[in-house]
């Protein structure tokens, strides 16, 4: 019997991984804080093979029961990095990760029979702003600031688990472009009301990777047991915000789009509460593991990307 844990598969992300491995498993077990959880396909359909487990990813209360003799666990929990970098959502941000993470390894290390493979959510923030330099895991150059710290801090936390028996893989993940949800949806939302020129200079580089990939590239890296550590899931082909905001008026039909400089993002980013590093750090990053491992995207471009999911 195959058993699939999910962590923090409540969201955007959440949904796209039970969809795509809803026939590949017995059991799906989804680890959450709320005591119910959408357990419905795209078509609507009950997901018979789907239940959520009650955890509070701190501290074991029952739920680490579930790990004995499990296939894999994907571990997506961590709070939104969409607010403001004030302390306190700072320590929520860290804190979520981190403890998350850490106790997840602690509920594997306990285990007779631990699942196979571990994959555990990371970012491809972790490397410094590059607007020349492409981002691999082998010549990447980590950079610095408290969303690098973050990173960090919870890749340490996963491969410092105690955990040998158990395949590990950290997925360095860039912006997953949707059709119904993540971050597309405000960009076309931008796009439709004429607001979807160039960010700032528009140079700083787009890392993306399409939600078909995303999920592709997870069923990849659960089947080929002979890859573990960093992987960058990110399209081989970074763009700039400016050919994304042309690229999405382009695939929308709308012929203008008014450019946002960086002090009307900064007063915006206040108003909304969140941070214009978000829009303005330039990821320039590639997937060079992934690729040379063999895994073949079907998605490599951004333009016709947008076009499968806009129209």
């Amino acid at each position: 019997m195959k058993k699939l844990i999910i962590s923090g598969g409540s969201g955007f992300l959440g949904s796209l991984i039970i969809e795509h491995f809803k026939t590949m498993f017995d059991d799906i077990v989804l680890l959450s804080r709320k005591p119910s959880q959408p357990n419905i396909s795209e078509q609507n359909q009950p997901l018979p093979n789907v239940r959520t487990v009650l955890w509070d990813a701190q501290s074991f209360t029952g739920w680490e029961k579930e790990f004995e003799n499990a296939t894999v666990v994907i571990n997506m929990a961590g709070r939104s990095v969409d607010c403001r970098y004030h302390q306190k959502n700072k320590d929520l941000i860290m804190n979520s990760r981190v403890d998350s993470t850490t106790i997840i390894g602690k509920a594997i290390a306990h285990c007779k029979n631990p699942p196979k493979v571990w994959l555990n959510s990371s970012t491809a923030t972790i490397y410094r702003h590059s607007l020349d330099k492409e981002m691999s895991e082998d010549e990447g150059e980590i950079g610095t600031g408290f969303s690098v710290s973050v990173a960090k801090a919870w890749e340490k936390a996963f491969f410092s688990s105690a955990t040998p028996q158990t395949r590990k893989v950290a997925l360095r993940t860039s912006i997953v472009l949707g059709k119904n949800g993540g971050a597309l949806q405000p960009i076309k939302k931008i796009t439709q009301l004429g607001l979807g020129g160039k960010q700032g200079d528009g140079k700083q580089k787009f890392s993306w990777i399409h939600e078909e990939d995303f999920v592709r590239s997870l069923d990849f890296l659960i089947k080929d047991e002979g890859l573990e550590g960093a992987f960058n899931l990110v399209s081989p082909q970074p763009s700039t915000n400016s050919e994304l905001m042309r690229l999405m008026r382009k695939t929308l039909s709308i012929p203008f789009g008014i450019p946002s400089p960086k002090p009307l993002l900064e007063f915006g980013a206040l108003i909304i509460r969140t941070e214009t590093e978000l829009l303005l750090k330039s990821r320039n990053v590639i997937p060079q593991r992934l690729t040379q491992a063999g895994f073949n995207f079907s998605y490599p471009k951004l333009e016709p990307a947008l076009q499968n999911l806009l129209y």
